[in-house]
């Protein structure tokens, strides 16, 4: 019972974990458009709000699945939960790497409405892609070799 609970929880996490990136596309669009700084606050604030929602619920998932690799009786070994591991630590290193820098522009000197968006944007882009190919890995559990 535990063991399904806490992949009942590994699901909702990996949800949480993805899901307000596809909110922050269409968001990103209108950050573009912006016009008054009042506007570009909210949707910043926002922005930053939905950052830490995957975030922590990133620290959910990595919990609950270092549970379930234990319980489930895999090994570290296996194809793809080394290759979701490898995908994960890049996946930190990009997200500590891509958004805070970023966000601490916001109201200084160095902000620039456009370059500010179109890093936010690649960067959203590329951790999206990073999360789906984990998530391929863990729904598929291909054998690579």
């Amino acid at each position: 019972m535990l063991y399904l609970t806490a992949l009942y929880i590994h699901v909702i996490s990996a949800i949480l974990s993805i899901g307000p990136f596809f909110v922050l596309i269409p968001m990103l669009k209108k950050m573009r458009i912006a016009t008054t700084h009042q506007e570009m606050t909210a949707y910043v604030s926002t922005f930053s709000l939905a950052i830490t929602v995957v975030k922590h619920s990133g620290h959910v998932l990595i919990l609950s699945g270092i549970y379930i690799l234990w319980r489930g009786g895999y090994s570290i070994a296996t194809p793809f939960i080394a290759m979701t591991i490898t995908l994960l630590v890049f996946s930190i290193v990009f997200l500590a790497r891509a958004f805070k820098p970023t966000m601490r522009t916001f109201n200084t000197t160095q902000y620039n409405q456009q370059y500010f968006v179109n890093k936010l944007t690649k960067s959203v882009w590329i951790y999206t892609i990073l999360l789906l190919i984990m998530l391929w890995f863990m729904v598929t559990k291909p054998t690579l070799w």
